[in-house]
């Protein structure tokens, strides 16, 4: 299941967060969502810039109910480093990473940009009617739960979170533990059926380079968590599992 599928499935009006926004791919179809605000995070100048010209085109004008924050969330309040890998030339802005800075790959093939960013926590944003959150962040995802901490405990929304070990060890048990601790628990789909994060074989399904020129990964690769509220998770699983 994808993360526009599983965010359909669960929809709820209120706020959603799209943290890691790029040029909006998970942004448009959460602002066509009934009753939906949509607040996008994207830091890099570029990326945001083609946010904004896609929100627009897809709607005919930048729609009021989303908010663009050229901005990259994170457990404080100021400015950050964020860097990008090159490749032959080629800006990779899906590796673009508030919290890694590649300097261990750089070489003849590999470069890298760097832009300093604002930085912003979610907690700051006071909302009382979040239901959903993306997390893409390449790394930075514990960061942005701990910013967002007291907004989870009162909100309770669903969230989809890519983990991955080759942007930062250790994440995919780091990051499912703050959201236990929380009361969420985190799962995995894999051919169709669901699975707890207890289930995965680091070994064999989060096995990938961290180099940005080389392209290896594991097969399966399983690099998108989903956390339900506990309280709620028996019967939102219901739901997917229905779905599919």
């Amino acid at each position: 299941m994808d993360e526009t599928t599983f965010h359909r499935l669960l929809h709820r009006p209120g706020t959603l967060v799209d943290a890691g926004a790029h040029d909006g791919l998970i942004t448009i179809p959460l602002a066509r969502l009934p009753s939906s605000r949509v607040l996008a995070f994207e830091p890099l100048p570029a990326a945001a810039a083609r946010l904004r010209a896609a929100l627009a085109d897809a709607f005919g004008a930048l729609p009021p109910h989303v908010a663009i924050h050229q901005a990259a969330l994170g457990d404080r309040t100021g400015e950050a480093m964020l860097a990008m890998p090159v490749l032959d030339g080629v800006r990779q802005e899906q590796w673009a990473s508030t919290a890694k800075d590649y300097a261990a790959h750089r070489s003849g093939r590999v470069g890298i940009e760097r832009f300093t960013v604002t930085l912003m926590r979610l907690d700051d944003f006071g909302i009382t009617d979040l239901t959903a959150i993306k997390i893409d962040a390449e790394g930075a995802e514990y960061e942005i739960l701990r910013g967002a901490r007291e907004t989870l405990l009162r909100c309770r929304p669903v969230l989809t979170i890519e983990i991955e070990e080759r942007h930062r060890q250790g994440s995919t048990w780091s990051v499912p533990a703050y959201l236990d601790a929380l009361g969420y628990d985190v799962m995995f789909e894999l051919g169709g059926d669901w699975f707890p994060v207890c289930a995965l074989d680091r070994a064999t399904m989060q096995r990938a380079s961290p180099d940005p020129a080389v392209f290896e990964a594991s097969d399966p690769y399983v690099f998108v968590f989903y956390a339900l509220p506990r309280e709620n998770a028996a019967g939102l699983l219901a739901r997917l599992r229905t779905a599919a």
